[in-house]
């Protein structure tokens, strides 16, 4: 591998590169401007004073309405697992249609593609608001809408670790006359189990958070119990809410990190 020789930059090239930072501080202070006229400033001076109230109003926590939440608490953690569970079945062989090495043909690659995209490009709470409107609220539409987000997140991440998968496992299984199926099956799926484990147990650890949300649109779970509390300014429930919240993505984030330490 040669190293890299230094070479003086053209007066144009320079120009570029000195035109392209200008219009980007110009976008920047563009940027600024439109945020700026759309504050209002005055509302700053005294948000310490209104952060300081609302957390004085959250001190105690209502530990009294603990034993309620354990159902939404258990729906948002089903409304995780279900969706995860579900957006993995779909991404599993979508993956292998979106990668270059197994994809059978460009046209379903492309398919496959757009699919990933476009569960990647809307988020978890969109697809709960348009599936609300579509099948009404409840878990149900909290699963889906799971579901429909991790099928791009987990499809990304597997299509990606199959196109780097090592050739030669590959190589050697084709030449002794084996199947399309018979490669992937014992050439392919071994190298990308590892991953393919990891991929599924952080995406669970990630739905775990975004079902705590879904029920601020009426997708079921936990932020259902939430948002009746704000909506009644209930300031000592919303704490216990958020204590309940943020010991479920303790214990799942310890469950995902001891997972993945065993599978990968």
């Amino acid at each position: 591998m040669t190293a890299p020789v230094w070479q003086r930059r053209t007066p144009a090239r320079q120009y570029a590169i000195w035109l392209g930072w200008f219009l980007g501080v110009m976008l920047f202070l563009l940027c600024f401007k439109i945020i700026s006229d759309n504050t209002i400033w005055e509302f700053l001076t005294d948000a310490h004073v209104q952060a300081a109230s609302l957390i004085g109003r959250m001190v105690p926590p209502d530990w009294s309405i603990t034993g309620s939440l354990m159902l939404p608490l258990w729906d948002t953690i089903n409304i995780a697992t279900v969706g995860t569970a579900l957006g993995v079945l779909i991404a599993f062989p979508l993956a292998f249609l979106a990668a270059r090495n197994t994809t059978p043909h460009p046209a379903l690659r492309a398919f496959a593609l757009g699919i990933i995209v476009s569960s990647r490009s809307i988020n978890a709470l969109i697809w709960a608001i348009l599936l609300v409107t579509m099948i009404g609220p409840g878990l149900l539409a909290g699963m889906i809408a799971i579901a429909l987000r991790s099928i791009g997140f987990v499809g990304k991440l597997l299509y990606e670790a199959i196109e780097e998968i090592q050739p030669t496992p590959v190589e050697a299984i084709t030449s002794t006359g084996a199947g399309r199926m018979q490669v992937l099956a014992f050439s392919v799926l071994p190298q990308i189990m590892p991953a393919f484990a990891g991929i599924t147990v952080y995406r669970w650890d990630i739905n775990i958070r975004e079902s705590t949300t879904l029920g601020l649109v009426g997708a079921g779970g936990i932020g259902l119990q939430m948002n009746a509390a704000i909506n009644n300014l209930a300031w000592g429930q919303v704490a216990t809410v958020f204590v309940l919240i943020f010991g479920t993505v303790i214990v799942s984030e310890w469950v995902s990190a001891k997972v993945r330490h065993a599978v990968i």
